[in-house]
């Protein structure tokens, strides 16, 4: 049993390692600046405290850090300016690395991303690069995780193509030439769970992505058939897809941003395949998507069909 400070934690991908982590037994604490609004997710895990913190903070970071023996940050932004992507990903890593260093905390785990690079296209993946830097050239115990983009029930990736595709009369898609390899989000979470207790992952960086490589276009494609629409799917020319991103600007929370459209200049695609140090395949994306996508029996059926393909 190990006390984990779970940085992040209350998101998508947050939720399913609390729930591995507590089910192994370890004792989880997970801050978040809206405690209230977190329990019904997460307060009937067991050995989980949920506290109210700022991890902004640098007091309330040192108190939470203290007498952990392990930290996960999960911390990861997809919209904003420099500022913000600099704060969150590179700035709230180096307070961390410097809470564990002075606490005698050494296990750190590192949420980063595929494609995270210094010198990558876009603010997010130039601050994702600078964290893991940063990372890197601590003298924790550290691991970095590089998914792919993440998929399962509570996506927002999948789950916006299927909102969007019930809706519009067709699709203009920048970037459909982009290719993802989608990892599940549980594959994702035993990744990190495995790496609590794992000390032979100490000093590697980890990709983790799905057995198949998809085009953004055939990835629209095959959630509009899996919820069983038929939709024209038009690729956009990049100056196009800057008018429509500059649109969408507009809206409260925009799917799109400029410094999306220069993240889809980049494959998000490793040739070598799922981190062979975990030891195990990566769950394939036709297996569980058709269960939260498509309703009903035939989403039952597809997932059934999708499982009987694998054995």
């Amino acid at each position: 049993m190990s006390k984990i400070l779970l940085i992040g934690g209350s998101g998508f991908i947050g939720k399913q390692l609390a729930a591995k982590l507590t089910k192994a037994g370890h004792e989880v604490t997970l801050p978040t600046r809206h405690r209230e609004n977190k329990r019904a997710d997460l307060v009937l895990l067991p050995y989980l405290s949920l506290v109210s913190a700022d991890i902004n903070d640098d007091a309330a970071l040192t108190q939470l850090i203290a007498g952990q023996d392990v930290v996960i940050n999960l911390v990861g932004i997809l919209q904003g300016n420099e500022a913000s992507f600099k704060k969150a990903h590179v700035t709230l890593t180096e307070r961390i690395i410097a809470a564990c260093t002075a606490h005698n905390v050494n296990r750190y785990l590192h949420m980063s991303a595929l494609g995270a690079d210094i010198h990558g296209p876009s603010m997010y993946q130039r601050s994702k690069g600078e964290a893991e830097a940063r990372v890197k050239a601590s003298r924790l115990d550290w691991t970095i995780y590089r998914p792919s983009v993440v998929f399962g029930k509570e996506d927002q990736f999948l789950n916006l193509f299927a909102s969007l595709l019930k809706i519009a009369p067709f699709v203009p898609l920048a970037g459909a030439d982009t290719r993802f390899q989608p990892v599940w989000v549980q594959d994702v979470a035993q990744a990190f769970a495995i790496g609590v207790e794992d000390k032979s992952l100490i000093g590697k960086t980890l990709s983790l992505v799905g057995p198949t490589i998809y085009t953004l276009k055939e990835l629209v494609a095959y959630t509009a058939q899996t919820i069983g629409v038929c939709r024209a799917i038009i690729s956009l020319p990049n100056s196009l897809a800057r008018v429509q991103a500059s649109l969408m600007s507009l809206l409260p929370n925009p799917p799109l941003s400029h410094d999306n459209l220069d993240s889809l200049q980049v494959d998000n695609i490793d040739a070598a395949g799922f981190a062979p140090e975990l030891g195990w395949q990566p769950t394939a994306l036709e297996a569980i998507a058709p269960a939260y996508l498509a309703a009903g029996k035939q989403g039952r059926y597809n997932q059934l069909r999708g499982l009987a393909s694998r054995n």
